[in-house]
C-alpha cells in the first residue's frame, strides 16, 4: 500500500534539443510545455560527448546573472569559473560549482587550457534556482567543490541541506537540499517548504 507521502507521476515532459555550436545541449526546463517549476527556473544538460585535441572548449564567456543561483554539476571533464566578484576556480569531474548571483554578477564558464589542448569527455548539468524577492539583492557569492570535498553519508553525496543529521558544505540561502546518490541520479528539493516541497529528480540514462 503506498505511503501517505507517495507521489504519482502525472506527466512526462519532453526535453528541447538546443545545441550551442558543437556543444550538445538538451534542455528539460523550460521545454515549450512548462516555463518553470518554482523555485527551479532552468536546467541544461550539456553532453555527454568527447572533444578532440585542440578544441575551442565551452562557449560561455563573460555574461551577467541576477536574482537567482546557478548550480553546475561537472559529471565529466572540467570547468573553469571566473567572476566579477573575484572568485576563480577549476572544478573537475564529480565536483560542483554553486554561484549566488544575487544583486548581480558577471562570470565566465570556460574549459581550462589543458582540456582545450588535450580534449576528452565532457558532461555538465546546470540548474538555476530562483531567489525570493527578499534575497534578490543579496551579495554575490561562489563555492567551488571538488569531488573529494563533497561528504558522503550512507552512499549519498551531500552538497547542500541535511541528510540523517549531517549537513552539506554549501549553505543554501533558500533551504534547497541538493544531493547525489551516485546511482545515476541527482536530486534537489525545496526543503524550506516541506509540506509542499518541489522535488527535482535527475536520472542519467545509459548512453
Amino acid at each position: 500500500m503506498p505511503s501517505a507521502s507517495a507521489r504519482t507521476i502525472r506527466r512526462i515532459h519532453p526535453v528541447v534539443s538546443d545545441d550551442i555550436g558543437d556543444l550538445r545541449t538538451q534542455r528539460p526546463l523550460p521545454n515549450g510545455e512548462i516555463e518553470q517549476i518554482d523555485p527551479f527556473l532552468f536546467l541544461n544538460h550539456h553532453g555527454p560527448q568527447v572533444y578532440p585535441p585542440n578544441n575551442g572548449g565551452l562557449p560561455f564567456g563573460p555574461h551577467p546573472h541576477r536574482g537567482f543561483e546557478t548550480v553546475t554539476f561537472i559529471v565529466e571533464g572540467s570547468v573553469a569559473h571566473r567572476d566579477s566578484a573575484g572568485h576563480e576556480s577549476v572544478i573537475r569531474a564529480g565536483g560542483v560549482q554553486w554561484m549566488t548571483a544575487g544583486r548581480g554578477i558577471e562570470h565566465a564558464e570556460v574549459s581550462p587550457e589543458e582540456f582545450r589542448r588535450d580534449g576528452g569527455p565532457l558532461e555538465i548539468l546546470q540548474l538555476w534556482i530562483n531567489l525570493p524577492s527578499r534575497l534578490k539583492m543579496t551579495a554575490p557569492r561562489y563555492v567551488g567543490l571538488q569531488r573529494e570535498e563533497i561528504p558522503s553519508f550512507d552512499g549519498v553525496h551531500l552538497i547542500a541541506g541535511t541528510w540523517n543529521g549531517h549537513r552539506g558544505p554549501v549553505e543554501s540561502l533558500t533551504g534547497i537540499q541538493d544531493d547525489d546518490d551516485r546511482r545515476r541520479r541527482r536530486r534537489a528539493r525545496d526543503a524550506a517548504r516541506p509540506a509542499r516541497a518541489q522535488r527535482l529528480l535527475l536520472r542519467r540514462a545509459p548512453v
